[in-house]
């Protein structure tokens, strides 16, 4: 078995491609520095990432696929589960290796493995959008929290710069430790901050009273009201409702909150 070990980036994956070609060996397996090496293999090989070897890649990438599957690449990394580099590095090869575009073929299974991962990816950026509720601050910032199983914050962000231009907002990624804030003009910025164990909503998700809007409280009694209002009792189907409301996003849904 011959292990590849990078640094867990999407650049360095893509040193990887090139430096598996550039040697002509493939490995069985990729790790991120520092993980356990399996109990049986014949070889590592430490990639250095190489921004000039990575974009290299991506510009023989670009040649092969259309817009839209380059685009699936990029937002399949963001999937952040433990096949993600395999599952990427076995397609990119078999773009490459391929006379003909295969990005639709899923008959291929490298290819079905890699379309399922990165609409999982999309799965999770839909509902983002579908499930995320702004609480307004006394500042008149608004902050909206969310606990994602991928990493698709960052596909959300020109979405609510559109639909909420005029405002500015904070979404923050609880298990991540990052955000993206709006100042509600014309720039979003990804934003960290060092002692947000600290800070109760953001590890929360809830603002305390002391700081919301003065309003902020009343409004999300009328929406809760509003919820219950259109609720018809008698069609109530708790199995539909988790399966297009997961479970998950309730802790951090308004109209779910007691």
């Amino acid at each position: 078995m011959k292990v590849f070990i990078f640094d867990h980036t999407l650049e360095g994956l893509l040193t990887a491609v090139f430096e598996a070609y550039n040697r002509r060996t493939f490995p069985d397996l990729l790790l991120p520095d520092g993980a356990p090496l399996p109990l049986f293999y014949e070889e590592t090989l430490d990639i250095t990432t190489d921004e000039e070897k990575a974009t290299r890649v991506w510009t023989g990438l670009s040649r092969k696929l259309s817009a839209f599957a380059l685009q699936c690449v990029a937002r399949c990394w963001l999937a952040e589960e433990e096949e993600t580099p395999l599952v990427m590095f076995r397609f990119i090869c078999k773009v490459f290796d391929s006379p003909v575009r295969i990005e639709t073929n899923q008959a291929d299974p490298d290819v079905h493995a890699f379309t399922q991962m990165w609409r999982r990816v999309e799965g999770e950026r839909t509902r983002l959008m579908q499930f995320i509720r702004f609480q307004k601050a006394a500042d008149g910032t608004y902050f909206a929290a969310v606990e994602p199983e991928k990493n698709a914050l960052p596909l959300i962000v020109p979405h609510f710069r559109d639909r909420f231009s005029d405002q500015r907002w904070l979404i923050w990624d609880i298990g991540r430790t990052y955000g993206f804030y709006y100042n509600g003009h014309d720039e979003v910025q990804r934003v960290t901050i060092d002692n947000a164990g600290n800070l109760p909503h953001l590890t929360s998700g809830r603002l305390d009273e002391s700081l919301m809007a003065p309003d902020e409280a009343l409004f999300q009694s009328l929406w809760k009201t509003y919820f219950q209002s259109i609720c018809i009792r008698e069609r109530i189907n708790p199995r539909k409702q988790r399966q297009d409301m997961p479970v998950r996003y309730w802790k951090y849904l308004t109209e779910k909150q007691n």
